[in-house]
């Protein structure tokens, strides 16, 4: 799945990209209502003349791509709740998920794009909203099942998984252990960055007969050899 930045211009008709800034505290889900509309129609209906609403959103994503039609530090009109400083519309990134071509791979490319985004902030699936929760709309309607809301819950918990995964991934990672001798004497541990052999500094420079002064305000350490003292 490619990520595509396409921002429609300032001057978009129906105020739809205001311009007002934005300090996301939520991720808010939506469903296109269009059954054969892409990711690419989608942001083209955007800018469309024949468009005369005011509705407007972030992300749009489909089987193929996801597109990024207002930066996300912006707010979109996505939630039909007004204009609040508190509002879905001025608090929340939208997400346009596609119904056209292959919607179970759209969803598991939703899902992983969501992910991402909350592992980047540093977020859980809490900060997850339904344009339902903004506004009472059954959006996201492929979600809804009757009030039972199984397609929603399953989303999160899939969201959730991949977070995870994210996070295991990142957990795993292993630096390579390197071992140092001095005088035929082992040293202190050392790790193997892009190539390098790291040691603590001190516990070298002292065996070299040398003092290190470590100034943690400028974050410098002076090496000083007995000779020059």
């Amino acid at each position: 799945m490619r990520y595509v930045s396409n921002h429609i211009p300032k001057d978009t008709p129906q105020n739809r990209r205001p311009e007002y800034f934005m300090a996301p505290t939520t991720i808010t889900i939506h469903n296109t209502a269009n059954l054969k509309s892409t990711a690419v129609n989608e942001r083209a209906w955007l800018t469309s003349l024949s468009n005369k609403v005011q509705a407007s959103y972030h992300i749009v994503i489909d089987e193929r791509e996801a597109i990024e039609c207002i930066p996300l530090n912006e707010n979109a009109w996505h939630a039909g709740d007004g204009s609040g400083a508190k509002s879905g519309n001025r608090t929340s990134i939208g997400v346009e998920i596609c119904e056209s071509g292959n919607y179970a791979k759209t969803l598991d490319n939703a899902a992983s794009l969501v992910a991402q985004m909350l592992k980047d902030r540093g977020w859980g699936v809490d900060r997850l909203r339904r344009h339902f929760d903004w506004s009472g709309k059954i959006c996201p309607r492929l979600m809804y099942d009757d009030g039972k809301w199984t397609g929603w819950f399953a989303f999160k918990a899939s969201v959730q998984r991949k977070l995870d995964e994210m996070k295991g991934a990142t957990a795993k990672v292993e630096i390579p252990k390197a071992t140092v001798m001095y005088d035929g004497v082992k040293a202190q541990d050392a790790v193997i960055i892009d190539g390098s052999v790291y040691v603590p500094l001190r516990y070298i420079a002292e065996r070299v007969g040398a003092n290190v002064v470590w100034d943690n305000a400028k974050k410098i350490a002076t090496i000083t050899s007995k000779e020059a003292k």
